[in-house]
């Protein structure tokens, strides 16, 4: 190892900070923007300090037609949607911080568990998804009226 004085490594030494102060800002806005809350009226975001949502809180975004759940990841998403007329059951499991909202379609097949959501967010979830549910069924059908 050669004998450099401390002053010459000093130069050396700040920069590789600086490379690392950045690579850190870099990572911890990345996981951000991959976090913002998406656009609509009806998105409900899981708290990051439950689990499964750390790094990337996972979302429910309940339109008048469908519901669809987002959970980010390091690259890309995992996207599951139910058309509202689908929707066969909606349970609420509360624990003592943050509520899990398990969404089961008529098919039977996999639910949509979205785990992290408030006590408050889980009700209204199941309050939209009814009300849209009602005034689905209610839309008279083109079969029904001759058209």
């Amino acid at each position: 190892m050669s004998d450099l004085p401390v002053s010459d490594l000093a130069p050396i030494l700040y920069w590789i900070l600086a490379a690392l102060a950045a690579l850190v800002l870099i990572v911890v806005l990345y996981v951000l923007r991959k976090g913002r809350r998406l656009p609509g009226e009806h998105v409900f975001r899981a708290s990051r300090l439950s689990r499964g949502n750390r790094l990337f809180p996972a979302q429910v975004v309940i339109t008048p037609t469908s519901l669809s759940h987002f959970h980010p990841q390091w690259i890309g998403k995992l996207e599951e949607s139910i058309h509202m007329a689908h929707v066969s059951s909606i349970k609420i499991d509360t624990h003592i911080m943050f509520s899990d909202v398990v969404i089961e379609s008529t098919g039977g097949h996999n639910p949509i568990v979205c785990h992290g959501h408030t006590k408050g967010d889980a009700v209204e979830m199941k309050k939209t998804i009814e009300r849209y549910q009602s005034e689905y069924y209610k839309k008279p059908s083109s079969e029904a009226t001759g058209q």
